[in-house]
C-alpha cells in the first residue's frame, strides 16, 4: 500500500478538512515566497485536492463572448 493509499483511507469523511490544510499549507508558502512561486503552488493544491478527492466547487466556465 503506498503512502498515498494511507493518507486517503486515513482523511476518508474529512475532505472537507483536508482541503483547508491544502489551502493553508499553500498560503504558507506563498507568504513565505512573497508569491514569486504563485502559479506553482496553485498548481500543486489543485493536484493535490484531485488525489485526495476533495474538489471545491467552481462556477461553470463561460464561453468566449464573439
Amino acid at each position: 500500500m503506498s503512502v498515498m493509499d494511507k493518507l486517503k483511507q486515513m482523511l476518508k469523511g474529512h475532505e472537507d478538512q483536508a482541503g483547508k490544510a491544502v489551502d493553508k499549507g499553500g498560503d504558507y508558502v506563498d507568504k513565505r515566497t512573497q508569491g514569486k512561486y504563485s502559479g506553482h503552488v496553485d498548481t500543486a493544491q489543485e493536484k493535490l485536492r484531485q488525489q485526495l478527492g476533495d474538489t471545491p466547487q467552481r462556477p461553470p466556465e463561460e464561453p468566449p463572448q464573439r
